[in-house]
């Protein structure tokens, strides 16, 4: 009966540290999960402020540009 009770507790042992280590694996890409919204949340913070203006400003003189030094020729 000692015995059958012993290794049952060894069992349990087993199973609980087999457990932590699986759940310290799946913490892992937990974490990069979290780590990667986080990043993606802060380097998108300026595009909200910032419109496509001066993006399309820049192209819009640079086609006016264009179009002068095709059109003397």
């Amino acid at each position: 009966m000692v015995n059958l009770l012993i290794s049952q507790l060894l069992s349990l042992i087993w199973c609980w540290e087999v457990g932590m280590a699986a759940l310290a694996w799946l913490l892992i890409p937990f974490m990069a999960a979290i780590g990667a919204g986080l990043w993606g949340s802060w380097a998108n913070r300026t595009r909200k402020a910032r419109s496509d203006g001066p993006e399309l400003d820049g192209y819009a003189r640079f086609r006016e540009a264009m179009e002068r030094s095709h059109s003397g020729t």
